[in-house]
C-alpha cells in the first residue's frame, strides 16, 4: 500500500509539473492497433464475435503484466518490483489530469473553446452545451475512470488490476469501440460494469463522509443503489445531489453572516471537482493509515 501512495502522488506531481512528458509516456494506441489486428484475423467469425470476445485481447497484455510483475518482485529486496508498480500506475492513470481539464472548462472564455474543453470530459453534441447537473456527472464519471478505478484494482490485483481497468475503459470509448463487433463490445461494456460497480459505491460511500452523509444517502437509496444490481448510474445521481445540497449550505452561510455572495461562474463544476479531491484524500489517509499500521505491527 505505501507503493500505492507513491504512486499516486508521482502520478499527480507529474501531471502538472511535465504535463507533456505524462501525456507522450500514456500512449495507448497500441491498444487500438492490437484490436483491429485481432479483428482482422478473426475473418468475421469465431470467438472474437463473441459476447466476451474482448478477453482475447485482454488476457495476452495481462498475462505479460503478471510475468513481469512476478519477474521483478524478489531480485534486489523487491526494488524493480516496486519501480515497476509505479510505472504501470503511473501510465494506467488519466489519461489526463481531471483537474486540468475541468480549469480548462471553467477558465474557456468563449462558446466554441468551452465546447472543446467541456468534450474532453465525454460531453459532446447537445450535451457540450449543458452545465450545471451534466458537468458535475461527467466530472464524477471521469473521476471513477481515470483515477477511482485504476487506484481500486491497483489495490486489490497489482499493475494486472491497473492494468485491467484501463483496457476495459480504452475498449469501451469511441477509437476502440468502434473496431469491435457488436456483440464483443456489449460484452466490454458488461465486464466495464462490473469493474465499475464496487468502486462507484466506495466513492459514495466517501462522498457521504465527507459531505452531507443524510444528503448522499438518501440519494442512494433512491437511485437504486441499495440494489445488488451492477450499474453505476446511482453515482452521478447522489453527485448532483451532494453539489446540490453544498452550495445551498454555502449560500445559506453567506445569508447569516449578511453578505453578498459573489457568484462564481460554473459553480456547480468548481464544486464537484472539491467534493472529487476530497473523495480522493480520503481514500489516501485511509491507505496511510493501513500503511502505518503495517509498519507498527
Amino acid at each position: 500500500m505505501s507503493i500505492t501512495l507513491v504512486a499516486v502522488v508521482l502520478a499527480l506531481v507529474l501531471g502538472h509539473v511535465a504535463p507533456a512528458l505524462v501525456a507522450s509516456f500514456r500512449q495507448y494506441a497500441w491498444y487500438g492497433a492490437w484490436l483491429r489486428w485481432l479483428g482482422e484475423r478473426s475473418g468475421g467469425a469465431g470467438v472474437w464475435q463473441a459476447r466476451y470476445g474482448i478477453v482475447l485481447a485482454m488476457v495476452p497484455v495481462l498475462l505479460v503484466v503478471a510475468l513481469l510483475q512476478w519477474m521483478l518482485d524478489g531480485p534486489l529486496y523487491g526494488l524493480p518490483g516496486l519501480l515497476f508498480d509505479i510505472v504501470v500506475l503511473v501510465y494506467a492513470w488519466g489519461p489526463r489530469d481531471l483537474d486540468v481539464d475541468v480549469e480548462a472548462v471553467i477558465d474557456a472564455h468563449d462558446a466554441s473553446t468551452r465546447r472543446a474543453a467541456i468534450a474532453r470530459l465525454g460531453l459532446t453534441g447537445e450535451a457540450a452545451t449543458l452545465d450545471g447537473p451534466a458537468l458535475v456527472e461527467a466530472v464524477f464519471v471521469n473521476a471513477m475512470q481515470r483515477w477511482f478505478g485504476v487506484l481500486f484494482w491497483f489495490l486489490l490485483l497489482g499493475p494486472v488490476g491497473a492494468v485491467l481497468y484501463r483496457l476495459s475503459v480504452l475498449a469501451t470509448q469511441d477509437e476502440c469501440a468502434s473496431t469491435l463487433p457488436e456483440e464483443n463490445r456489449l460484452g466490454a461494456r458488461a465486464l466495464k460494469t462490473v469493474l465499475d460497480w464496487p468502486v462507484a459505491q466506495l466513492m459514495t460511500l466517501a462522498m457521504a463522509l465527507v459531505g452531507n452523509f443524510d444528503t448522499v444517502f438518501t440519494a442512494w437509496r433512491e437511485a437504486g443503489g441499495t440494489r445488488f444490481q451492477l450499474g453505476t448510474g446511482f453515482l452521478g445521481y447522489v453527485a448532483r445531489a451532494s453539489v446540490r445540497c453544498e452550495l445551498a449550505e454555502e449560500a445559506e452561510e453567506y445569508a447569516e453572516e449578511g453578505m453578498v455572495q459573489a457568484m462564481r461562474e460554473l459553480p456547480e463544476l468548481r464544486d464537484a471537482m472539491s467534493l472529487v479531491w476530497r473523495i480522493l484524500l480520503l481514500w489516501l489517509a485511509l491507505l496511510a493509515v493501513f500503511v502505518i499500521g503495517g509498519w507498527v505491527s
